[in-house]
């Protein structure tokens, strides 16, 4: 439940194992690589070994060409020694070549398969006619066009009368009047701009159809036939082009990822003249492993130093939390990542968080069926999220043990607390109006319970980096604590009736003091590192300092006085099951179907709300008091590259 302690470690070596280094390099997943750049500016003659990757063109090449072909690459492992980048190319383009010749002839016979079905269905509207095609088209002086005619428009040929035109329509389908109009020469082109603007269709007739109707019907389709198993052949043959070359595709691809890795991986590399480095972090409990990668080269030295050795750099942080708190580790990573010297939040997160969702989703029956669905969705699906269900859902069905609801109702459980436990009833009698004002009392000591610990928190990690005026002085450092804690200790004396601590002495040594030394931390900081304590002046100090500590009082006001939305919400659960249950007495037979749909709505709507208010509190009232979220997240190779 910490923060990995790292080792800055540095990989060193001959030139002439670079890339067997680094072949192994990639495959490291506990490494933390710094950017060569980051370190070849500070001192003369260092220099980065990262130029235009030359693998990478080509395999963007390569998997344009496998979508194109539609290509499922197979994942493989390839051991490569050598890259023949001209041999992969004139493969890739001879068949991507082939594919699409092959993919142009059968878009240009199905092309003309839609054409000669056009014109069967013209050829089998005039089959009536015992007429031959070759007398129609032949005249000498007679056009005639075949094609459809909209049915709108075919209403619109009564106003072209006066035009000296015959239309003859065979047949009607919904959209369409299939048929024939004749003109003469002299008046041909005046008579198809009449068709064209009425969005005539023309349909030609191929050039082998001779005969009647009928002799043309059946030209067409052998030649359609004919074209369909040009079509199939052709499929068959693209089919065998894939199948061929598919392995090798696959091949192609796992060679190219794997050098263009290897080649990228070069942005981490350090060069001085005949040698290189890798700089990088490591868990220290990993130190081993690596050594143990690179054992069996006795060229490569791995120099294992203290994690803030080199000032240039910064350590990366690397949470390290127990099965319990890992998966609320998610929400701290919303905030940001700690920063190596702090310490991990994420434990505590994962007991408040956990604990204050039970507390405001209390019901045995919601509990346990959420914990259910979160492990269904962590199980099968991978969600972080579900796995944090899994915990809160518990939290929810214990409360809801105390607070005696399971489903909204409120009875169930009485005989299990007056029987078996001998009680006189259930523990917390949530709906019980005597009870409203206790339940808003312990909100508020939850809170400040919570508040209390988060400055202490902060004291500690101050203490740690040697923040001393932080420490003491801050609003979220011992003065405060002093002040809050006798403020709110003395109302909890007062309100009790055990005595009034308020006095004058008590009042300045722990009200008038700690408010003077928040009020006077930063000159007095500024004292400490030796430099003018008002700068600006002292009006100008007094100014802002009066009103930055009068938003200091109020806040300690108002973050206690937030935690009262977890007794809001426990009375706001149990309200809106008692909707529940009194619409299932008006339902009537119906009640099973609204008791399952309304514990569903109340699950759905009131979890995500009660799911979002928590982690409100954990942002706004617990981290900013102590929690910054500055670090660098841990990233291994294989997250950068």
């Amino acid at each position: 439940m910490a923060i990995s302690k790292m080792k800055l470690v540095n990989i060193v070596s001959d030139l002439e194992s670079l890339d067997e280094v680094l072949a192994r390099f990639i495959e490291m997943d506990d490494f933390h690589p710094e950017p060569a750049s980051k370190l070849a500016g500070s001192v003369h003659g260092l220099t980065t070994l990262y130029y235009e990757n030359p693998y990478l063109k080509m395999l963007n090449r390569i998997k344009e060409v496998e979508e194109d072909m539609g290509l499922v690459i197979k994942k493989q492992t390839v051991d490569v020694k050598d890259c023949d980048l001209a041999q992969i190319s004139r493969f890739i383009e001879k068949t991507h070549d082939k594919y699409d010749s092959i993919n142009s002839q059968i878009k240009e016979i199905e092309q003309l398969i839609r054409e000669d079905e056009d014109a069967l269905i013209q050829v089998k509207n005039i089959e009536n006619l015992d007429v031959s095609l070759d007398d129609i088209f032949s005249c000498r002086y007679i056009v005639s066009r075949v094609g459809r005619l909209p049915l709108d428009s075919v209403t619109k040929l009564q106003f072209y009368n006066n035009r000296p035109f015959v239309w003859n329509s065979f047949s009607e389908d919904t959209n369409y009047s299939w048929g024939i109009y004749m003109t003469t020469n002299s008046y041909e082109r005046e008579v198809d701009n009449v068709f064209t603007s009425l969005y005539f269709e023309r349909i030609h007739i191929p050039d082998f159809v001779h005969g009647t109707p009928e002799k043309a019907k059946e030209n067409l389709q052998e030649e359609i036939d004919s074209l369909k198993a040009s079509v199939e052949k052709l499929n068959k043959e693209k089919q065998s082009l894939l199948e061929r070359t598919q392995e090798r595709y696959s091949l192609f691809t796992a060679v190219l990822e794997h050098v263009s890795k290897v080649f990228e991986a070069r942005r981490y590399v350090l060069g001085f003249g005949e040698r290189f480095a890798i700089t990088g972090f490591i868990a220290a409990s990993d130190v081993k492993k690596l050594e143990k990668t690179f054992a069996d080269l006795p060229k490569v030295e791995i120099e294992v130093r203290p994690a803030q050795n080199d000032k240039r750099l910064v350590p990366p942080t690397k949470l390290k939390n127990s099965w319990f708190s890992k998966p609320f580790g998610m929400f701290v990573e919303m905030y940001g990542v700690p920063a190596y010297k702090d310490i991990d939040p994420t434990p505590f997160v994962a007991f408040t968080y956990t604990m204050l969702f039970g507390i405001m989703f209390g019901d045995l029956g919601q509990g346990l069926l959420l914990s259910l669905l979160g492990y269904l969705l962590y199980r099968f699906k991978g969600m972080k999220l579900g796995a944090v269900g899994i915990r809160i859902g518990l939290s929810s069905a214990l409360f809801g043990l105390l607070y005696g609801s399971v489903f909204g109702n409120e009875e169930i459980l009485t005989p299990f607390y007056t029987d078996i436990l001998g009680l006189p009833g259930k523990p917390i009698h949530v709906m019980d109006p005597g009870f409203t004002m206790t339940l808003l009392l312990a909100a508020i000591a939850i809170g400040s319970v919570l508040i209390v610990a988060t400055i202490g928190i902060n004291i500690y990690i101050n203490f740690k980096k040697q923040h001393y005026a932080e420490m003491v002085m801050s609003h979220n450092g011992i003065a405060g604590l002093f002040m809050y804690t006798f403020v709110l200790g003395g109302a909890g004396l007062m309100l009790g009736g055990v005595f009034n601590p308020f006095n004058t002495l008590t009042l300045i040594l722990f009200v008038a003091v700690p408010l003077l030394l928040m009020f006077l931390k930063e000159p007095i900081e500024r004292k400490l590192h030796h430099e003018a304590m008002f700068p600006n002046g002292f009006g100008g100090f007094f100014t802002e300092a009066f009103f930055e500590l009068f938003e200091i009082i109020l806040s300690y006001i108002t973050n206690t006085m937030s935690y009262m939305r977890v007794a809001g919400f426990v009375l706001s659960h149990a309200g809106m099951m008692l909707v529940v249950s009194s619409l299932m007495e008006m339902a009537g037979s119906a009640s099973p179907v609204v008791f399952v749909f309304g514990n569903l709505f109340v699950m759905a709507l009131e979890g995500l709300i009660v799911g979002i208010q928590v982690l409100r509190l954990e942002f706004y009232e617990m981290f900013s008091r102590y929690y910054t979220g500055s670090g660098i997240p841990f990233k291994s190779l294989k997250e950068t590259i």
